[in-house]
């Protein structure tokens, strides 16, 4: 059974800016990214969720620097937006899932986002340790949400969506408390619908309440100048062949008589669009970014309709801007999306454009999928055959380390302070 408090349903908003593009798996240099003109000009279009984690290198410091700003402090209070974050996850092959690590993890996580609470906490990756593992970060999650409050909501993520299913429900099994939020990534895309088709029945059997869907192009699977290398070289698990027939496809999308036919323009819109149908019965209530004028009444008010959950990542304000363009096209094209064209000051035109390109994008997303053939639907291993956790739990916590070398390591004072603040959380 869940605490006495309103269902995340009813609050998290639809449209969720990612930040693993903060991180030198995506991009070359991360600290090179205008990441605060990125967060604030999100929160000014309306975006009102963030997700990072620990593992996403710089990325929660650089999230934390562009919300501890007078920018965003004097025009958008923090009860206004929600931050998701995740425990667990320490680098490519070190994994953390001990409660000594989840306290100091979650208390350094506040501190990297100058916040006293923390909406969403993610348990990350979660196919790469053993079930009971799992439990013990959940348990323990709960235990700090319970005791302290800097936490509100508790999930899991993943890539194989099998594993999210057994987990949600031996979560559920063995606590009676079903999970608040179980995000899959690449698993709802042009490529790849297993979340929709194998996993929605059997997380909803689970009393999961809300699945957000990211990385809607597969990890940059779905470009047509292929996967992001960044300063990691390339990191992509994706088989050299299925990249060969995402290729393929490209280039039969290009010669379509069709505008806007990049692959990246079908894939983006296609999933977004899908999903907030599909994935509405695990959506959410929240505000959805519609470009209607904003109050902060809307973001409580129970009540209308539930919309699939996205998170989608970007490197630049162009990105940004393209991504609110579509995303508020989609909304147009709703059952009531009429009234939000009007409302929002858009017009009646942009709706009547929005449903013109939505035949459109169904059109070339059937032929894309066509030319993938076997591999519509391929997942690859997750983890990688051999995978070894080379993590020991240390005997004194420390800070945690990240794929991205920061330049602006901790001074020791700080570590003391930190282990300190640690210690004290630990006795709560």
């Amino acid at each position: 059974m869940r605490p006495n408090r309103p269902p995340l349903s009813t609050l998290l908003p639809p449209l969720i800016c990612g930040t693993a593009t903060f991180n030198n798996q995506y991009n070359p240099d991360p600290y090179a990214l205008p990441t605060t003109a990125i967060v604030h000009e999100a929160l000014s279009l309306g975006v009102r969720a963030f997700d990072t984690s620990p593992y996403y290198g710089p990325a929660e410091d650089l999230l934390g620097a562009a919300l501890n700003t007078p920018f965003v402090h004097q025009n958008f209070p923090r009860r206004d937006y929600f931050l998701l974050t995740k425990v667990g996850r320490i680098s490519g092959n070190e994994f953390d899932y001990s409660a000594l690590w989840v306290r100091n993890s979650v208390q350094r996580s506040l501190e990297r986002l100058h916040t006293e609470y923390l909406d969403v906490v993610y348990c990350h990756d979660v196919e790469f340790v053993s079930p009971e593992e799992v439990l013990t970060a959940v348990a323990e999650l709960r235990r700090i949400r319970a005791k302290t409050g800097v936490i509100k909501y508790v999930g899991i993520s993943g890539y194989p969506v099998t594993v999210l299913c057994e987990l949600a429900e031996m979560i559920l099994e063995k606590t009676g408390e079903p999970l608040d939020v179980v995000m899959s990534y690449a698993n709802y895309t042009l490529q790849n619908t297993r979340l929709a088709s194998i996993a929605l029945p059997r997380l909803k059997a689970a009393g999961v309440d809300v699945v957000p869907n990211a990385s809607v192009l597969g990890m940059g699977l779905l470009r047509r100048k292929g996967v992001p290398i960044g300063a990691q070289g390339d990191f992509h698990p994706s088989p050299k062949r299925l990249r060969a027939a995402i290729q393929a496809a490209s280039e039969w999308s290009d010669k379509q008589d069709i505008q806007d036919k990049r692959i990246e323009k079908v894939a983006i819109r296609w999933a977004l669009e899908n999903w907030m149908r599909e994935g509405a019965s695990v959506g959410s209530r929240g505000d959805p970014a519609s470009g209607i004028p904003w109050t902060r009444e809307k973001i409580e008010k129970y009540g209308g309709t539930k919309l699939g959950v996205s998170v989608m990542g970007v490197s630049n304000t162009e990105e940004l801007h393209e991504t609110m363009r579509v995303w508020r096209s989609i909304l147009d094209g709703l059952d009531d999306g009429e009234k939000t064209a009007i409302d929002s000051g858009r017009g009646t035109d942009d709706r009547a454009w929005s449903l013109r390109r939505q035949k459109e994008v169904q059109a070339l997303a059937t032929g894309i999928r066509d030319v993938l053939g076997d591999w519509a639907d391929y997942a690859w291993p997750s983890p990688a055959p051999g995978f070894i956790n080379k993590r020991s739990a240390p005997a004194v916590p420390a800070p945690l380390p990240t794929p991205a070398a920061s330049p602006d390591q901790l001074p020791k004072q700080a570590l003391i302070k930190e282990a300190s603040d640690f210690r004290s959380m630990s006795q709560i």
